[in-house]
């Protein structure tokens, strides 16, 4: 082996070990200061993915609760439902009863009413036939009577005065 081919040899291992050594120092750079960013942000990340397992499983129990919690509403509002439609079923019931009682004691007021009335029109038709047939018997009675009967009624009426007195 020749002089040039020692030195193209050296050359070409001396480009080999530059080659392995600059490979070790990047390794040796990439161990010491990345790999612990990448851990870290790794490790970071899995926080945040664990964080968020364990919010989701929170909400997951949350929206389980409140669907828990809607759904007793839901029967709760069921039962304040059917309670309602009872109770004023049975007002209803009691207003049309007071109703009816009081539609009732009116009509009987009214029939009362009407018969007070009625006697007081039969009263008031009474005077009233009274008084035009008291009317009619004084007219007729002053035709048919003039100052000769009146004459016999005063002496016959005196005359009944002197016996009751003489005897």
């Amino acid at each position: 082996m020749n002089d040039s081919q020692l030195y193209l040899q050296i050359a070409v291992w001396s480009q080999i070990v530059s080659s392995i050594v600059f490979i070790g120092v990047l390794a040796y750079m990439w161990n010491r200061w990345l790999m612990p960013v990448v851990f870290a942000a790794q490790e970071r990340s899995n926080a945040q993915i664990a964080q968020a397992e364990r919010h989701r499983d929170e909400v997951k129990g949350a929206l389980e609760a409140l669907r828990q919690e809607i759904e007793t509403a839901r029967h709760d509002a069921q039962l304040i439902e059917q309670r309602v439609n009872t109770r004023a079923a049975h007002e209803r019931e009691q207003l049309v009863k007071e109703a009816n009682e009081a539609g009732e004691r009116v009509v009987a007021d009214a029939a009362r009413e009407l018969e007070r009335a009625r006697a007081a029109a039969r009263h008031r038709l009474r005077d009233e036939i009274l008084e035009r047939a008291l009317q009619l018997a004084r007219r007729e009675a002053a035709q048919r009577v003039g100052p000769a009967t009146d004459a016999r009624f005063v002496e016959s009426f005196a005359g009944s005065l002197e016996r009751s007195a003489h005897g």
